[in-house]
């Protein structure tokens, strides 16, 4: 495909000429009419319940926020449709005051077309900072679920304390989604899911230690319609929809849900894709479908505004980033390499414009945490004991300088609190941050929470943390878990606590969540502190632990072993 770029790239019958134009329609505050009947609907195709999907809520601000949900009455349907005819239907919409939905304080009307997959996102404004909100959709007789959200404190307040869950990594084949339930019971105020939401893999390629427990439908996804139906069977699961609809997201992707460890306009066998424009703008377009963003973020061809700041009143700012779009190409290619490029002042993980953003955000903030969400691992982790430096070329380990601008650029700027949240890796993990990593008795300047997956590599085990390798060979990381799980954090003017939660198993439904350990980030006392560690289970702890060289080589190809 010559000469196809950024700039002039255009995909026929997912991103045409008039793509502004083709944006989903802002959503009417309308008078709400009457709904239509069910005969009605049927006469217009619509046979049966389109709700389920679930709805979401998403980017508070002190005002409002986004809520979504997208017509599917049949979901897995193969072109990606849902069992919708190709026609738009109206969506009234309201919210409401009370749990019990019954105080309407907003309403209106909304379009969910096919060119947008009968996806339906409306920004709510004009409500009470600080408050919590209910709200849900009706198509004729058929009324959606319930969601929560929350709006964020007065810009001038802090609010109370601030209960946020971060999560990543989701593959549904190999194992049930019961973090996401326990993460809802849990109900937090703000979930952040850092990437990797869905796989994109055909059934049997990507397979679990223990072996799949579901199968993905359909081929793996390239297409716009691949990427619809691979979006609606995942929202299908009973435990995404209950967290979906607990509390208000803010997400970005990592590599699965284009492609595994693409960078900007290269996929990962560039010699098998030579279509992958097509492919990422696909992705794109199904990835805002599916996900309750603002029209900020409206994909235009191979185009996406992803990464964005969120304002937690004067408690937290949020800083999204996105380090796949912009980056360079890994130095050496994937995987744990000794690579000269890897520090290369030329290249950056998320792109100098990006960058620039980033650093203009820490001189301007005046929040108490400034909380960046981001994919990939941040610290250093070297994985040899010896002189060479053997590190992921696909983290932030493959861009060295650019991990040094962004660090230098909290301490230049006297960021009170910097917290960089990461998921990618599939096991907890907690980490000092430092300037210089060469130097173990420097200072440290910022803390590093890593959340494990949901269900990626399936259940994993327990072991003592203190007995991994890695946190001998890097003294600043302090903490290792690989089971799977999610993080609980709770943000208050004087301490971020979080809490290491982890389920026994994924390859079966049902598990009970309890927390492994809890490290607590003080007010202007950068780095981690462990203030609980639940004591090993003494059938694990009389087992053989494995050798050091087996334990690294097993997390290593945990993290890098894709088809």
């Amino acid at each position: 495909m010559p000469g196809l770029d950024r700039r002039s790239f255009l995909v026929t019958g997912i991103a045409a000429a008039g793509a502004v134009a083709a944006a989903p329609a802002t959503a009417s505050a309308a008078p709400t009419p009457s709904p239509e009947t069910a005969g009605e609907l049927a006469s217009r195709g619509l046979r049966a319940d389109p709700f389920t999907l679930g709805v979401a809520s998403g980017d508070p601000d002190h005002t409002g926020f986004v809520i979504w949900t997208r017509l599917a009455p049949q979901p897995l349907a193969e072109d990606g449709l849902g069992g919708m005819p190709k026609r738009a239907f109206t969506v009234q919409w309201q919210v409401y005051a009370d749990e019990s939905c019954r105080r309407v304080v907003r309403a209106g009307v909304a379009e969910a077309s096919p060119e947008w997959g009968h996806s339906v996102h409306v920004e709510v404004d004009h409500l009470r900072p600080g408050s919590e909100y209910w709200y849900r959709f009706r198509v004729g007789p058929y009324v959606s679920p319930a969601g929560r959200a929350l709006t964020a404190p007065d810009p001038l307040s802090f609010g109370g304390p601030l209960t946020m869950a971060f999560v990543s990594c989701a593959q549904y084949e190999h194992g049930y989604f019961t973090s996401y339930r326990r993460l809802a019971e849990d109900h937090p105020d703000l979930v952040l899911h850092l990437g990797d939401y869905q796989y994109e893999y055909t059934r049997n390629t990507y397979v679990a230690p223990g072996g799949n427990v579901r199968d993905h439908e359909g081929p793996e996804t390239m297409t716009l319609a691949n990427y619809r139906q691979r979006h609606a069977q995942y929202k299908t699961d009973p435990d995404l929809q209950a967290a979906h609809a607990g509390a208000p997201w803010l997400v970005v992707f990592d590599d699965h849900e284009v492609d595994n460890n693409w960078a900007d306009e290269m996929p990962e066998r560039p010699e098998e894709q030579p279509t992958f424009l097509e492919r990422r703008a696909a992705a794109f377009r199904a990835y805002y479908e599916n996900m309750p963003l603002r029209r900020t973020s409206v994909p235009r061809g191979i185009d996406m505004q992803l990464y964005r700041r969120v304002r937690w009143g004067a408690m937290a700012n949020f800083h999204m980033l996105d380090t796949r779009q912009f980056r360079d190409d890994q130095g050496c290619g994937d995987g744990y390499k000794d690579c000269p490029e890897a520090v290369d002042p030329a290249r950056s993980i998320m792109g100098f414009e990006q960058e620039a953003w980033l650093l203009d955000g820490f001189r301007r903030s005046r929040a108490r945490w400034d909380v960046i969400g981001q994919q990939v691992f941040f610290a250093q982790r070297d994985n040899n004991a010896g002189p060479a430096k053997i590190t992921s070329q696909d983290a932030w380990d493959g861009y060295v300088a650019s991990r040094q601008r962004v660090t230098q650029g909290w301490i230049d700027a006297g960021v009170r609190n910097p917290v960089v949240l990461t998921g990618d890796v599939h096991a907890h993990w907690a980490s000092d941050l430092k300037l210089d990593y060469d130097d173990p008795t420097g200072p440290t300047v910022g803390s590093e929470l890593v959340t494990t997956s949901i269900s990626t590599t399936g259940d994993g085990a327990d072991s003592d943390p203190a007995a991994h390798p890695f946190l001998k060979i890097n003294p600043h990381l302090k903490f290792y878990n690989n089971q799977r799980g999610y993080v609980l954090t709770k943000i208050d003017r004087d301490a971020m606590t979080a809490d290491f939660r982890v389920v026994p198993v994924v390859s079966a439904p049902g598990s009970e969540a309890h927390t492994r350990a809890t490290f607590v980030i003080e007010d202007r006392v950068p780095g981690v502190r462990q203030t609980y560690l639940r004591p090993l289970d003494p059938s694990i702890a009389a087992r053989r632990e494995m050798t050091a060289e087996d334990m690294v080589e097993a997390t290593v190809r945990q993290e890098t072993e894709r088809p």
